[in-house]
């Protein structure tokens, strides 16, 4: 992504922090108000996750009624769960009703299908770009961590033609699959996997214990990223050059909030900015970050459901207010 990788050789560091007791002090980010612009009809519950397409569109996954059960017997969300948006905040379309339980993580890859993991119905599903399902990894309602069965997968990433799963809340584990869903291996190494996703060289896995995991392409442990100076990441984005993105969605003493750090190519800490509400009055949880081609962040506050846009560059350059 040549713009991308522009907006990331301009950064500057801005970063600042408090002590280990405090609430940590960072630039908060000027998000767009009237994004995203949806309709009175449109029946919207707990964001979860996001991404954005080849041509732009905004997938946002959420919760519209989710009762917070899960298992075989749990029954299904009956409204819409996937809703698709124009760069100007627009709803195109919507889908998903009467699919799923508990959904949890949103990818889309190479070829615009997009791939969501269910944590209460323990599986992981490829959609077409208009909503038709394709394919289902896993056994409904059953867990477990062989290649049969997930334990709570979170997030879907893909690498050299593979499918990189995030089996990260009961499991510590990534499973790794063909495009055709067949079962190829899992790779050890994380203590709680959450957000993953890869580069061409490189694997990233937020790991919600306090760094961010890098592996080579075939499994091997080489790096972790901000263990001795961030909180819990939920998510993990490149953004060009080998710069990575990770949003926090609590900190070192466990309390919620909407932390975002960018990181160069050495792991070293290029800038932090703050993208939540006010933590007096307010608790934001950053759940899951996607990145377009021109620069926009889109970034799942899950604690307040909201979903905000704003803008790579200037994110921790300047205090916005």
């Amino acid at each position: 992504m040549p713009r991308l990788t522009l907006l990331v050789s301009a950064l500057a560091l801005a970063a600042c922090s408090g002590g280990r007791g405090g609430r940590e002090e960072a630039p908060h980010v000027l998000i767009d108000e009237s994004w995203p612009d949806l309709p009175d009809s449109a029946v919207f519950g707990e964001p979860m996750a996001v991404d954005v397409d080849s041509h732009g569109h905004i997938f946002i996954l959420h919760r519209s009624g989710h009762d917070d059960t899960d298992g075989e017997g749990a029954e299904t969300i009956s409204e819409p769960t996937v809703f698709m948006l124009a760069a100007n905040g627009k709803l195109l379309g919507k889908w998903g009703a009467n699919t799923f339980v508990e959904p949890r993580g949103l990818s889309v890859d190479e070829d615009d299908k997009i791939w969501i993991t269910d944590t209460g119905r323990q599986q992981v599903f490829r959609f077409n770009h208009e909503g038709a399902e394709e394919l289902v990894l896993g056994e409904r309602g059953v867990a477990g961590d062989d290649g049969q069965h997930f334990g709570g997968p979170v997030d879907v990433a893909f690498s050299q033609g593979r499918v990189l799963v995030s089996d990260g809340l009961s499991n510590n584990r990534i499973a790794v699959f063909d495009r055709s869903g067949n079962f190829l291996e899992q790779w050890g190494g994380v203590a709680q996997a959450r957000g993953i996703a890869a580069d061409g060289d490189r694997v990233y896995v937020a790991d919600a214990g306090g760094t961010v995991r890098v592996f080579s392409t075939s499994g091997e442990m080489q790096d972790e990223i901000g263990a001795d100076r961030s909180g819990k990441p939920f998510a993990v984005k490149p953004v060009g050059s080998g710069y990575i993105l990770v949003i926090e969605g609590r900190d070192r003493q466990d309390r919620p909030g909407a932390i975002g750090r960018i990181y160069r190519p050495d792991g070293e800490l290029e800038r932090v900015f703050d993208v939540g509400v006010d933590h007096r009055t307010a608790n934001s949880i950053g759940q899951d970050v996607a990145v377009g081609r021109d620069g926009s962040v889109y970034l799942i506050d899950s604690g307040m459901g909201r979903v905000v846009k704003f803008e790579l560059a200037a994110a921790g350059v300047a205090d916005e207010g």
